[in-house]
């Protein structure tokens, strides 16, 4: 099979393609998947450079989101049979041509969903449910700031939080960017830099907002904490902007504010049973049309140095997409 291999810790150019065996079969409980489209994350990016809290050491396959056609089926696996078409969840190794899978991790894709959007799909959307709906117990009539809202897991966030009966006002840092925002349901969406504390406060009648979706942390979330109404709730997702918040006990003691760290990687491994739960709701409102990932890049599976550098640059809106 081809495979896209991380030889060394560096940048996107450190991925060489190769030929590679094939998988052994699948092992009890594992399927193994044709793997026909793969999501692009900047999780890949930490990896190769060493960074991510989980640090393989090269060479290894890159990628973590996926979705194919099932070839082979392990020993005990009830729910999967050949031929199926499946959004699979791998620890590593889905930017390759076939990749076995945790069954229980996979989901079968919903009728009318393209392999491209089953392939970016798994990673965003469960992070937005877990945040919103979870973590920061979103209720209809809400108002939610989204920052890197144009990103995929922003978008995901838009459209959950819509769905659900929230006002949305998305934080992005282009105009396109912005308007992206707004074409996914945002009721605003607004420019983050020189400040948004203003701006939050007019659209919300100087109210404020209950949630703030923050995966830019830095001064981002500083500012965000003036953005909470009382009993506000910060969720923090990552530290794109550079680095941690340092955030100021006085305003969560004055307006009741909770700050509550989401990392989808933490449910899968704690909570598996409501990591679960939580794909098989999410790909029920997918196959009703409810749910869809925006994909603005496509690249062959050899592209993947290309896609990766998009996302380094900023240049995604919603999420990058390998095809084989």
């Amino acid at each position: 099979m081809k495979a896209m291999v991380c030889e060394t810790f560096g940048g996107p150019e450190v991925l060489a393609l190769r030929e590679l065996p094939d998988p052994p079969p699948p092992a009890p409980g594992e399927i193994q998947v044709r793997i026909g489209a793969r999501g692009v994350q900047y999780v890949d990016v930490l990896m190769l450079a060493g960074k991510y809290q989980f640090r393989p050491e090269p060479p290894f396959i890159p990628g973590r989101e996926a979705a194919g056609v099932v070839v082979a089926v392990g020993a005990g696996v009830a729910d999967f049979q050949v031929g199926d078409r499946v959004m699979s969840r791998h620890t590593l190794g889905a930017l390759a041509e076939l990749g076995n899978a945790e069954a229980v991790l996979c989901d079968k894709i919903p009728p009318g969903m393209s392999l491209e959007h089953a392939g970016v799909f798994r990673g965003a959307y469960a992070t937005a449910y877990y945040a919103l709906l979870q973590r920061g117990r979103m209720v209809a009539g809400e108002w939610v700031l989204v920052h890197g809202a144009a990103g995929g897991i922003g978008i995901a966030a838009i459209q959950i939080a819509k769905l659900f009966g929230a006002r949305v006002i998305a934080t992005a840092s282009t105009e396109a960017k912005r308007a992206a925002c707004v074409e996914e349901g945002a009721d605003h969406a607004i420019e983050y830099q020189g400040g948004f504390v203003d701006q939050v406060k007019a659209l919300t009648g100087k109210r404020g907002v209950d949630i703030v979706y923050d995966p830019i942390g830095d001064k981002v979330g500083e500012e965000s904490l003036r953005c909470l109404a009382w009993g506000g709730r910060l969720l923090i997702l990552g530290f794109l902007g550079g680095g941690p918040t340092n955030i100021r006990s006085n305003y969560l003691l004055i307006k009741g504010i909770d700050v509550l760290g989401v990392r989808i990687g933490g449910l899968n491994e704690e909570n598996p049973g409501l990591a679960i739960a939580n794909m098989k709701a999410l790909s029920e409102l997918a196959g009703q049309g409810k749910l869809k990932p925006r994909i603005s890049h496509r690249f062959r599976l050899e592209e993947a140095a290309q896609a990766l550098q998009a996302v380094i640059d900023r240049s995604v809106i919603g999420k990058a997409v390998l095809v084989s």
